[in-house]
């Protein structure tokens, strides 16, 4: 929170009037369902380029990362599909720790995701993994450190999950120890909102 006590992730999606699971807490759009700042309930015209921006962004900022990184996966996608090459995207970022992590609930956002890896508290097939961008396989088993079972951030996201669990993955629990595990491929329907792939396509192809 800012010294106003409103959350520059609030701020973010009401910029792209888009709420972005991946921040974490619902209700952005509540209280005031427009973008911030003095003029933010007037009426906004659009160029072109504006509108390929905001949807880029809505995917750069729910996943969580950095334009450069976006920048990256977006040329291994582009490698691997010359066409659509937003749904071989799609798929590397759902793939990545960090969003597993949070898909599976076992954090309420991306950015808490990210945290839990950094702190060494995840495990890929029992082996702590401390990189929240290394890209989980089909068939790979995540769990997390016995001590953040315990942990506030895993209780809350238990407790009230952000988003359902999706279908190319599964999850158990034995004797209050939780793992889960990717089993499918994900595509660009794994993406849980609305977005034109065909603008982030048109603003890439101009930009390189």
């Amino acid at each position: 929170m800012n010294r106003k006590g409103k959350s520059p992730r609030f701020k973010k999606q009401r910029r792209l009037l888009m709420e972005l699971p991946g921040l974490g807490k619902a209700g952005a759009m509540e209280r005031k369902p427009y973008p911030p700042g003095q003029h933010g309930q007037r009426r906004r015209k659009y160029s072109e380029f504006g509108l390929q921006l905001e949807e880029k962004q809505k995917l750069r900022l729910h996943y969580n990362v950095r334009e450069e990184q976006f920048r990256r996966f977006i040329k291994k996608a582009q490698k691997s599909s010359n066409t659509n090459w937003v749904d071989s995207l799609v798929n590397l970022l759902e793939k990545r720790l960090d969003n597993v992590v949070f898909r599976l609930g076992f954090a309420p956002s991306i950015p808490a995701a990210k945290q839990m890896v950094s702190h060494g508290k995840v495990l890929v097939n029992g082996k702590k993994v401390n990189i929240s961008s290394q890209i989980i396989k089909v068939g790979d088993v995540i769990s997390l450190k016995a001590d953040a079972y315990e942990n506030q951030v895993y209780l809350q996201a238990k407790q009230n999950p952000r988003l359902p669990l999706p279908s190319f993955m599964s999850k158990e629990e034995k004797g209050g120890v939780e793992t889960g595990r990717l089993t499918d491929e994900p595509n660009i329907e794994a993406v849980p909102f609305t977005f034109d792939a065909g603008l982030v396509i048109s603003y890439y192809s101009l930009r390189g």
